[in-house]
C-alpha cells in the first residue's frame, strides 16, 4: 500500500469515461489500482469535476500476526470512520511497529469527495 493511494466507495460517481480499475476492499471500499492522488485529481479536474480535500482525518490501530494482516485491519477500520458523506479517501500514513509474536499498525486516511459542483451539500445535521 503506497502512500497517496486512493479509495472509492462503492457509491461512488466519476467522469464520464474515467473508469478506473478498482480493486474491492471492505464491505463499501474500493482502492483505485494504478493511479494515486496527485494524478487522479489531474484527470477529474480535466474532466470538469472536483476531487476535494477534507478536513479531519481518521486515524485507526489494527493488530495482526502479520504485518499485512495489521495493516489491512488498521486501513479498513480507518476508511469505516470516513464520514458517510464523503465518497473517497486518500492514503496519507501507514506505521507498523512489530512486536514478538505480533504486529500493531497505525493507518492515518484523509477524507476526499468527487462531485462535478464546486460546493458541498451541508446536510442539515452537521
Amino acid at each position: 500500500m503506497k502512500q497517496h493511494s486512493v479509495f472509492l466507495r462503492s457509491a461512488c460517481e466519476l467522469p464520464n469515461r474515467l473508469d478506473p480499475i478498482r480493486e474491492p476492499l471492505g464491505n463499501d471500499w474500493a482502492r483505485v489500482e494504478d493511479l494515486d492522488a496527485p494524478v487522479l485529481d489531474t484527470m477529474i479536474r480535466q474532466a470538469g469535476w472536483h476531487f476535494m480535500w477534507m478536513q479531519g482525518s481518521c486515524s485507526r490501530m489494527g493488530f495482526g500476526m502479520s504485518r499485512g494482516n495489521a495493516t489491512r485491519r488498521a486501513l479498513n477500520r480507518a476508511l469505516d470512520g470516513i464520514a458517510v458523506r464523503f465518497n473517497a479517501a486518500e492514503l496519507e500514513s501507514v506505521d507498523v511497529a512489530e512486536y514478538p509474536g505480533f504486529h500493531v499498525a497505525t493507518v492515518i486516511v484523509q477524507p476526499r469527495q468527487i462531485q462535478q459542483q464546486t460546493s458541498l451539500d451541508c446536510p442539515n445535521d452537521i
